[in-house]
């Protein structure tokens, strides 16, 4: 099973204001399927955005073979810098 480490849209749709959690998630589920275990949140909706991630659960999957998506890639990168 490939394992992918990715955006998870939630919030309310007749707003529009989504927010996001970050999981582990396989790779053939859907974006909103069921996933393996919740790594982190995203809220762009916030001044300034609000990020929040476990860097040691994300290491612990990535070093199991877990690929990261572009998004959550960038976001990490942009968290340390």
């Amino acid at each position: 099973m490939e394992v992918k480490i990715r955006m998870r849209k939630v919030g309310k749709p007749t707003s529009k204001r989504y927010h996001f959690k970050i999981v582990a998630i396989s790779k053939s589920k859907s974006r909103d399927g069921r996933f393996l275990e919740d790594l982190g949140y995203y809220d762009p909706t916030t001044k300034p955005a609000t990020f929040n991630a476990n860097r040691e659960k994300i290491d612990a999957w990535v070093k199991k073979g877990a690929q990261l998506s572009t998004s959550v890639k960038n976001l990490l990168k942009n968290k340390s810098a």
